[in-house]
């Protein structure tokens, strides 16, 4: 028996492995008539060294994520999905990827693209893809 899904997240950042994820996600969203839902969490810690007076630069990156991802959901809609939903939140992107948002929205599949990183970056830094994939409770597709 094949696994349906009625609600895929794909998390979109811009990257050419997100966009690899999103086109994946279109096609498994088709077969199985689901729901879409993009995501784009704006990493806070991008913004701890800028002065918690100055929003003026989390708004121009807030907006730029949410055309980021309006233009992907107006893809999805050209490619034939009707249930297109998006999110963009300032967070962790691994913790609201891989359990918050999931939670929140009752995720059945969680598509992302694989990390980029070097095996040093992914020491220092750490991987989102690895996160999702340790800590989230439904299934998951990493895209390479």
């Amino acid at each position: 028996m094949l696994q349906e899904y009625t609600k895929i997240m794909v998390g979109i950042d811009g990257s050419v492995e997100s966009a690899n994820a999103f086109d994946r996600a279109v096609a498994v969203a088709r077969r199985n008539d689901a729901e879409l839902l993009l995501v784009n969490i704006i990493d806070l810690r991008a913004f701890q060294s800028i002065s918690t007076y100055d929003t003026m630069v989390a708004e121009d990156t807030k907006k730029g994520a949410e055309q980021l991802i309006s233009d992907f959901a107006e893809e999805a809609k050209k490619a034939g999905i009707t249930k297109v939903k998006t999110r963009v939140e300032f967070g962790s992107p691994k913790v609201m990827m891989a359990t918050t948002v999931p939670k929140e929205e009752n995720v059945d599949l969680i598509m992302i693209g694989a990390t980029g990183l070097s095996y040093i970056e992914r020491l220092f830094i750490g991987s989102v893809a690895q996160y999702i994939v340790t800590h989230a409770k439904c299934d998951i597709l990493v895209v390479r």
